[in-house]
């Protein structure tokens, strides 16, 4: 007799039903509140049981025969070796041995714990979380601050507005915007591809209906951008084709006219601002000789004087919002764009009006304008440990190969410490980090690399102890996102698959061997910790006059919705209705134009006020005689970065089993490029083959390769290597933003493309590595 259970649970890209019969997932179902749910969740019952699962511990055979017996670390192998299947008591005890031998004979700031983002949907299974609380009851680690997604806003937005809610949110939404706002600028766009995805999940998909509603209020939408695709086409969004890297130039040239036509609101500027003075008498060319005017505009971005014109006319006397894409400032110099509207919006007197003003992200995530629900969920905490180094998230690489040399950060110089052992837990360097193979490189340094990992990703694959982690449908656990009006059970609906262990199981067992497993799980197993975590959930809300079910009744139910918020949210209304009782968080109280903080950094690449700075690569540099074609890596539409490659939904988008490149047809043609060839995207730092989408929806001159493939590289046949699956990142610039931000320069890309004339080698990184059965 077939049994038949549904069982409720959550992803990054949304809330569903798993379908279980006779213990094994056979299907999912979106959640019924959902408008417009992702197909993402459609992968969970193919991946479970994918090829590239990891089923038992492995270890590295070169490790197990140097480092594992004693022996120095031969300083190679990661990413070629073979694996050999242990038991678990064998692999946690290896895991102990190493992680006291380097703190006895290094200290705790030689092990990186390294982690990110988008590791479960789950607030107690949360990797990130768990990697850092382990590692601190055992007396620290090397770590990291910023992200890859808004790194250098992170660390810029605070000494310009005081925080980071520009940028992170809660940004001004979207009913104040389709009531008030008159024109919005989107710079990067507002992609609905990344609206499926929400950290922490989300029971509702409100994009496609935000949109229609936009494009029926009479908004007037523009597309700054290499990419038509960059906003929905039911917006009829005006296109400007701009160069990729020049948006700042954009940016000063409509400063620059919006003071010529005296539009600035000298009221404004003069009551909420500081430093206005200086970024006018840059715009005017006191301090360089250059005159930002659209003149000198038009030569950096390759629109006409006519077009910079009537766009920044198109800003005069309306209300105004200002927006870019987190992508924008994923660039060498991405800070001052973020700077240049800011201080843009504050010439035209729009920051903290209903609808109006500056603000980031929209389209680079699913709840960026969603009203203010501020869903209070939270998991474990992570206890400080005094002292502990924490680097920016993009300068792993730096760190591992540059041990002692300083690194420069946001006003501080620090050593780089000299790391023995990397400890990994949720998320995939092999995916975020740029210049791959120069990362490949940094990881054969180590003594010693330990990942958690479902599947065979880049990074397990260069790793020396695997260990085999549960997915969320094999464990219990409660997630729910800030943005979101729900918060959900997450039903464990199958056994896990092989030997898997959860996260929580994991480090609770190695802290028990190492004498801390009071510190890290305080003798709560993990149906206590849920009941936790949701008692404080429920007291929160008490406190607003919601009061949830009892733990019991919500479990039964699947899910909670907590009210929907009372009015609209304008960023910094607060601040503009009375500065004095509410002022920034900025040194002044008021948004710092010029910031005295930032110039007394002396950082010249990012001085105290926004400025054009051009990049190393683009389009108007000398090294475009030799690559021609401006490479952009944006979010790929069938996975959540590179979760779930494995896929058929995800391998049924890619073009030869590789991920597609998308060419203007004139590119295309000039090349002698069909739709559907196999071809090498190439420039110094290494060479990719992808599979080519001509399309006119990208402007002359600029290529497009989502990130998401997994990372393949190959021998090239010459000694070297190349990367086989369309990986955008084995071609990136590994640099920092400024010595302010620090964050990553993905979108800093030239490239030339030709067609692949050999014979392509199959993509085999999708399934399981070569693995020794354990004797």
């Amino acid at each position: 007799m077939t049994t038949r259970r549904a069982f409720q649970s959550l992803a990054h890209w949304g809330a569903f039903t798993a379908h279980v019969e006779d213990g094994r997932l056979v299907g999912v179902s979106p959640f019924a509140e959902d408008p417009q749910p992702s197909p993402l969740i459609e992968a969970w019952p193919e991946m479970v049981y994918a090829e590239n699962r990891i089923r038992k511990p492995s270890i590295r055979r070169g490790w197990l025969e140097t480092v594992g017996r004693g022996l120095p670390h031969p300083g190679h192998g990661r990413g070629d070796d073979t694996f050999v299947e242990v038991s678990w008591d064998e692999a946690l005890g290896h895991v102990q041995r190493e992680l006291e031998r380097v703190r006895r004979e290094h200290g705790n700031p030689s092990i990186f714990g390294g982690s990110y983002g988008w590791s479960s949907a789950g607030r107690l299974h949360h990797a990130r979380t768990l990697i850092h609380r382990f590692l601190a009851s055992i007396g620290g680690c090397t770590g990291q601050v910023t992200n890859y997604s808004y790194g250098a806003a992170m660390r810029l937005l605070p000494h310009v507005l005081g925080d980071m809610a520009a940028v992170a949110g809660p940004v001004t939404d979207w009913p104040a915007i389709l009531e008030n706002c008159e024109r919005f600028v989107a710079i990067g766009g507002i992609a609905g591809k990344n609206w499926q995805i929400q950290s922490g999940g989300a029971g509702l998909h409100p994009y496609g209906e935000w949109m229609k509603q936009a494009a029926a209020s009479g908004v007037s939408f523009v597309n700054v951008s290499p990419l038509r695709s960059d906003t929905a086409d039911v917006l009829d969004a005006e296109w400007i084709q701009i160069r990729p890297g020049t948006d700042m130039a954009l940016i000063l040239a409509t400063a620059w006219l919006v003071h010529a036509r005296g539009k600035t609101d000298m009221d404004f500027v003069d009551r909420y601002c500081v430093g206005f003075d200086r970024f006018l008498a840059y715009l005017q060319g006191a301090d360089d000789g250059v005159v930002k005017d659209p003149a000198w505009a038009s030569d950096i971005t390759g629109l006409s004087v006519e077009a910079i014109t009537a766009f920044a006319e198109s800003l005069f006397d309306r209300r105004v919002m200002l927006t870019a894409a987190w992508s924008l400032q994923r660039a060498e110099h991405g800070e001052q764009p973020y700077w240049g509207l800011v201080a843009l919006a504050a010439m035209l007197g729009q920051i903290g009006l209903p609808g109006g003003g500056v603000a980031f992200g929209y389209g680079s995530m699913n709840g960026m304008g969603n009203p203010l629900y501020e869903l209070p969920i939270a998991g474990l905490a992570v206890p400080k440990v005094p002292g502990e180094l924490k680097i920016p998230v993009a300068r792993i690489a730096d760190l591992l190969l540059m041990p002692g040399e300083p690194c420069e950060f946001d006003g501080r110089v620090f050593p780089y410490p000299d790391i023995k052992l990397v400890y990994w837990a949720g998320g995939n360097p092999f995916h975020h980090h740029q210049d791959l193979f120069r990362l490949r490189e940094a990881f054969q340094r180590p003594d010693t690399i330990i990942v958690h990992e479902p599947w065979w990703t880049a990074t397990a694959r260069h790793a020396d102890i695997v260990l085999p982690a549960t997915t969320p449908l094999e464990r219990n656990d409660i997630g729910g996102s800030s943005r979101d009006p729900y918060l959900f059970a997450m039903h464990k609906a199958i056994e896990p698959v092989g030997e898997a262990r959860g996260d929580f199981e994991i480090f609770g067992a190695l802290a028990d061997r190492m004498g801390a497993g009071a510190a890290f799980h305080e003798n709560r197993s993990e149906a206590e910790w849920l009941r936790v975590i949701y008692g404080r959930f429920s007291a929160a809300m008490a406190e607003r006059g919601f009061n949830p079910p009892d733990f019991d009744t919500f479990w039964e139910a699947g899910h909670v919705r907590i009210p929907d918020p009372v009015g609209t949210h304008t960023l910094y209304r607060d601040f503009r209705e009375d500065p004095a009782a509410h002022p920034l968080g900025t040194p002044s109280g008021k948004v710092e134009i010029y910031s005295e903080t930032v110039a007394g950094f002396g950082y010249d690449e990012c001085p105290g006020l926004p400025v054009w700075r051009a990049p190393s690569e683009w389009l108007g540099s000398e090294l475009a005689a030799r690559y021609p074609l401006h490479m952009i890596s944006n979010q790929p539409e069938d996975k959540l970065h590179g979760q779930m490659d494995a896929s058929g939904h995800s391998r049924r988008n890619k073009v030869r089993e590789r991920a597609g490149l998308i060419m203007n047809p004139a590119d295309a043609a000039a090349r002698g490029l069909a739709d559907g060839d196999i071809v090498r995207v190439f420039n110094d730092r290494g060479v990719s083959l992808a599979g080519l989408r001509v399309s006119d929806k990208i402007m002359p001159g600029v290529v497009c390769l989502p990130t998401g493939a997994t990372f393949d590289p190959i021998p090239d046949g010459k000694g070297g290597l190349i990367e086989n699956h369309g990986n955008p990142n084995a071609l990136t610039k590994d640099i920092g933003t400024s010595r302010l931000g620090q964050g990553p320069s993905a979108q800093t890309c030239l490239v030339e493309v030709v067609r692949h004339e050999a014979a392509a080698s199959p993509v085999t990184v999708l399934a399981q590595p070569a693995i020794d059965a354990a004797a």
